[in-house]
């Protein structure tokens, strides 16, 4: 008799789908003393969500250490016990949110089955539907990451050159295109087409760019016959949507 798979672990929560004060995740007093690593882990996790929602609200700039504290319900004594400051609280919001991000597009992707077609669009409306599904980490991960500093772009410049994973299974090019040029070009048009919708606070419509996405992905790749085909089977409402872990559904 086959033996049973052990259950997946419960996906990291993406920063900012819940409120830094949920007094569910306040630290409990009493006779019993919580480990300081646990304290430490819940603080850190509100204080994600707390900047991951100042950020979007105020923008990076004018987000202050004060603010995310109070968004939190962290002391700043705690919030400089974990964090070197504004900046290097921002860099592992961004880094975390987008490990969760790029976990759940590869398990679309895995999962859509071996097309490359379908798998690319899978990850694509996985990408769309949990950004909807949490507009403030779209707005801080996608606009706000510009304002802060150079090590932040750097970041979000090695996050697009990382999507040319989900490329490994187009095929041949056509004659004398140079292929990672060819990827990042559509990577990066598709990058500003989201980039767009969300500085124009317009999260909500993502998942409706799934055909002309999948379009644009597919046509270098598959020629216009084979995109069409491949933007006709990409319907927005088709299958429950994806969202972000600890997000209520994007489409109810």
């Amino acid at each position: 008799m086959a033996i049973p798979s052990p259950p997946s672990p419960a996906p990291a929560p993406l920063p900012g789908a819940r409120h830094g004060r949920d007094p569910d995740r306040a630290i409990k007093r009493g006779p019993r003393r919580v480990p300081a690593e646990e304290v430490a882990a819940t603080q850190r996790d509100r204080l994600f969500d707390g900047l991951v929602r100042e950020v979007a609200a105020r923008g990076y700039d004018n987000a202050r250490v004060s603010d995310i504290c109070h968004a939190a319900g962290v002391t700043r004594p705690a919030f400089y016990a974990l964090f070197n400051g504004k900046q290097d609280a921002f860099l592992a919001a961004y880094r975390h949110g987008i490990a969760v991000v790029s976990h759940l597009m590869e398990d679309a992707y895995r999962d859509a089955g071996p097309a490359w077609p379908d798998a690319a669009r899978a990850a694509l409306r996985t990408l769309l539907d949990v950004l909807a599904s949490v507009p403030a980490f779209a707005r801080m991960a996608l606009v706000e990451v510009d304002a802060a500093g150079p090590d932040a772009r750097r970041e979000r410049d090695a996050l697009l050159r990382s999507f040319r994973r989900f490329f490994a299974g187009t095929g041949p090019e056509p004659a004398e295109v140079d292929r990672d040029a060819l990827v990042s070009t559509v990577v990066g048009g598709i990058h500003a087409t989201i980039r767009e919708r969300v500085a124009q606070g317009r999260a909500d419509e993502l998942p409706a760019l799934l055909p002309v996405l999948t379009y644009a992905a597919t046509a270098p790749f598959l020629g216009p016959e084979g995109a069409r085909r491949a933007a006709r089977a990409a319907r927005p409402d088709d299958g429950p949507a994806a969202t972000a872990p600890c997000a209520p559904p994007a489409h109810p």
